[in-house]
């Protein structure tokens, strides 16, 4: 069975909670049924051992009382630390910590003496602020002797909606979250704070998620697999599409991995325009690619008019240049589908004004972060929200790279990317994956799809080869990725 792709923001996951209570799940089921899970889950892993359970003044440390009371249940030496006083608790926290009829300490620096296994149920999904010193001081302590901890929703101080770490979180070994994932799951550091992220079933239906409307999606191939292309039969190397790459004068590998990547992952032809005197070195590297001279940006705008130039792709290795900038605008106003990379977004950081009235909703913009500075004034939020930001002021789809890259489209849609693998923090894999783009909008894709599929297949690529990947493997690892989106289409 296919995991659920929605991710739930704070408010969405409210909303979910406020409507399983109305459909007539009561708030202190929905609580014992969290904290069942977090106890099931922490037994799988860990034999019996002193354990404490650190409690918070909200919802979170009511969960917390149900964890500490079914691993009681289950003869595991449990002791309780609670931030503030057990008389102020409200509702269903109070409710379930008045079933706890152990000891409850006050949380300080000795609540963790003695501990072989810690639960973080101090604050969840929902904090705000920055957790305090005190508390902080105590996960330091934690890290420092090496106790493994168990964080209930997320690691108290990892803010739910951006994955920001306010003060100083916890490294949790386990992470156990509530019907879906939130965006603190995903994004880092919030991401690499979780540990094993487990997302456990508490009663909420699918239809009530449906009901409370999630904007963000993990991404995985049942999110694009239904417009995603093959051969078919009678195809001809036009009909699969026809990629244009703009190629550059010095940095020339970065156009060639992106012509090849564009290849790779089903373009029918791809033709790189390159400038006059480097032809011969291109063709040499590419031949299966054609290679033509582009004397000046109107020889490179009439290619992009040729009725069988389906998408094109500006950036890699161009050089922050003025020819780039006009090769860039050149392409936007083709009104086809293009890309715009590398230095195609840089060379506009004192002509934002410039892009920005010139972009359409069929460009993919893929900015790393370096570059998302240089063209928005975005800061507020994490990269979700900046990245949605972003699409919305610039009308085009925005793919945010990073080890938790963020694809964003103009209507408010978002996907978050899990896959991928440390290694491509390596030269010339965003050439690749420029390519990788434009060689799907070449067949047809959409552009908010094409970059998500690609980003998809790119970390999909660069898993199944491991340590020691370099940018030029990649094109050549598509093939078997290739071959698990399609057996299932």
């Amino acid at each position: 069975m296919t995991a659920p792709l929605e991710i739930l923001s704070v408010a969405e996951m409210t909303r979910c909670d406020q409507a399983a209570v109305k459909a007539g799940t009561p708030g202190s089921e929905l609580m014992l049924r969290a904290g069942s899970q977090v106890a099931a889950e922490l037994v799988k892993r860990w034999t019996q051992r002193p354990a404490v359970v650190l409690c918070g003044p909200g919802n979170n440390g009511g969960d917390g009382f149900v964890v500490a009371r079914v691993l009681a249940g289950l003869g595991w030496p449990v002791r309780v630390a609670l931030l503030g006083l057990r008389e102020r608790l409200t509702g269903d926290a109070a409710a379930h910590a008045a079933r706890w009829t152990g000891p409850v300490e006050p949380l300080e620096p000795g609540s963790i003496d003695g501990a072989e296994l810690v639960v973080d149920a101090v604050f969840g999904a929902g904090l705000s602020r920055a957790i305090g010193d005190d508390l902080g001081q105590i996960f330091a302590a934690l890290a420092k002797r090496g106790v493994p901890v168990v964080a209930v929703d997320v690691p108290s101080g990892v803010h739910g909606d951006t994955g920001q770490a306010m003060g100083n979180p916890p490294q949790a070994a386990l992470t156990v979250t509530f019907c879906r994932k939130k965006p603190a799951h995903l994004l880092l550091p919030g991401r690499a704070l979780c540990g094993e992220i487990v997302v456990a079933d508490i009663g909420i239906t699918d239809a009530i998620v449906a009901e409370c409307g999630a904007t963000a999606l993990e991404n995985a191939p049942e999110l694009w697999r239904h417009v995603f292309p093959r051969a078919r039969p009678g195809d001809h190397k036009y009909s699969r599409g026809h990629a244009i790459v703009a190629g550059g004068a010095h940095m020339t590998g970065a156009a060639r991995l992106a012509a090849r990547a564009a290849m790779r992952i089903g373009a029918g032809i791809v033709t790189l325009a390159s400038p006059a005197d480097m032809v011969v070195h291109y063709m040499g590297w590419l031949p299966h690619v054609v290679v033509k001279p582009v004397r000046d940006t109107a020889a490179f705008a009439e290619m992009l008019a040729e009725r069988r130039a389906a998408a094109s792709l500006v950036g890699p290795g161009n050089g922050l240049v003025g020819g780039t900038r006009e090769r860039a605008l050149a392409a936007l106003a083709s009104r086809k589908p293009c890309v715009l990379d590398a230095d195609a977004l840089s060379v506009f950081e004192h002509t934002v004004p410039l892009l920005q009235q010139s972009l359409h909703d069929q460009c993919v913009l893929t900015p790393h972060d370096g570059e998302f500075e240089r063209l928005f004034t975005h800061r507020d939020g994490g990269r979700l929200q900046r990245a949605q930001a972003a699409a919305r002021q610039s009308g085009a789809v925005i793919l945010f790279k990073g080890y938790d890259t963020v694809i964003a489209h103009p209507d408010g849609r978002a996907v978050i990317n899990a896959n991928a693998p440390a290694t491509l923090a390596t030269a010339g894999a965003g050439d690749v994956l420029a390519g990788m783009v434009v060689g799907l909008l070449a067949q047809g894709m959409p552009p908010f799809e094409a970059a998500c599929a690609a980003v998809w297949l790119h970390g999909e690529a660069a898993a199944s080869f491991g340590p020691g990947l370099v940018s030029e493997d990649l094109p050549d690892l598509l093939p078997p990725a290739l071959r698990h989106v399609r057996a299932v289409m």
